[in-house]
């Protein structure tokens, strides 16, 4: 399976486009008022549909309610829908129901404690996203630009096919995607030049040495 490559907290067209032009697989984009990566339904709507056809449009929101998700899916379009608040088991299937998109749960880890619920999250979403657990004073549980200990996955049988994030950049996903054997990786913080403004070159650069890990494993 070729290894999935997601650029998280896009919000220019100058950067979607390079994201793109570099092959990203998925493209995601930030609902959440408190991420510097937040963007607007108008900014959704430009962004989308210029991502149309090119990959897989990911909406990110942090425990949103059903209006709010319906505003995000009728303007965005989006292909897949990303959790990554403390939504249960319940409110997963209760969203799917009502929207009737795929689901990526998020799942804060930093002991193998944190994987626990992950049998229910198996039951009903479609995909899983591995990402540091943030500290107790945070304002927001992503996108800060920390690894977590990739061991914790190591030799993880999941039903599900599943993502690693938190603190990558190009020269570490190589090592993330050796040692979690994850199928896929999500970055956005590692692309940067500040908090929420993307880095063309630090782009394409993660999308070149993603690419290479794959080749890497396919040897």
């Amino acid at each position: 399976m070729p290894l999935l490559v997601k650029i998280c907290g896009l919000s220019t067209r100058e950067t979607l486009d390079v994201a793109l032009e570099g092959g990203a697989d998925m493209v995601g984009f930030v609902f959440f008022p408190p991420s510097p990566r937040h963007i607007s339904l108008e900014t959704a709507r430009e962004l989308g549909s210029r991502a149309k056809g090119c990959a897989v449009k990911v909406a990110l929101t942090v425990d949103a309610d059903d209006a709010t998700l319906e505003n995000i899916v009728e303007t965005l379009r989006p292909d897949i829908l990303q959790l990554h608040g403390k939504e249960t088991t319940a409110r997963l299937r209760d969203i799917k129901q009502k929207f009737g998109l795929p689901l990526m749960k998020a799942l804060p880890v930093e002991t193998s404690a944190d994987l626990a619920p992950l049998p229910g999250y198996v039951s009903v979403a479609d995909r899983i996203l591995f990402d540091a657990r943030a500290p107790k004073d945070a304002t927001r549980p992503g996108g800060l630009g920390a690894p977590f200990d990739w061991h914790v996955l190591e030799n993880l049988d999941l039903a599900l096919p599943y993502m690693v994030s938190g603190g990558l950049n190009a020269g570490n996903v190589a090592e993330a995607v050796r040692v979690t054997g994850a199928g896929g990786v999500d970055v956005s913080s590692g692309v940067e030049r500040t908090p929420g403004a993307k880095d063309p070159e630090l782009i394409r650069a993660f999308i070149r040495a993603a690419r290479a890990t794959q080749e890497l494993m396919v040897r």
